[in-house]
C-alpha cells in the first residue's frame, strides 16, 4: 500500500510564512535571504506540530492552546527577526573592517 505524504506538514509552516510576509513591510533592509533565515529561526523555536489537515489540528484545540500558539509566534517571530538582524549586522560590520 502506498501512501501520498505530501498532505503532511508542520502545522506553524503556514502561519510563520504568512507572518513574515506580513510583517516584511517593517524590515525592508532584510534581504529574500534574511527572510528565509527567519523563517528557519522561527520554526526551529516552535514545537514540531506535524498534520495532514490543518483543520484538524484548529478543531480540537481550546480557547487556551489557541492562545498559547498566538503567544510562542509572536515569540518565536521577534526572536528570529531579532536574530538575523544582529547576525546581519555583525556580518556587516565585520566585512566593513576587512575591506578596510
Amino acid at each position: 500500500m502506498i501512501s501520498n505524504f505530501e498532505q503532511v506538514h508542520n502545522y506553524y509552516e503556514r502561519l510563520v510564512f504568512e507572518e513574515i510576509v506580513r510583517r516584511s513591510a517593517q524590515y525592508v533592509d532584510f534581504t529574500a535571504d534574511m527572510l528565509v533565515d527567519v523563517a528557519c529561526v522561527a520554526l526551529n523555536r516552535l514545537p514540531a506540530r506535524y498534520v495532514r489537515h490543518d483543520v484538524d489540528l484548529v478543531f480540537y484545540l481550546t480557547e487556551q492552546e489557541r492562545h498559547a500558539i498566538e503567544l510562542s509566534m509572536e515569540s518565536a517571530m521577534d526572536y528570529a527577526f531579532a536574530f538575523v538582524g544582529h547576525r546581519s549586522a555583525k556580518g556587516a560590520a565585520a566585512a566593513a573592517v576587512a575591506a578596510d
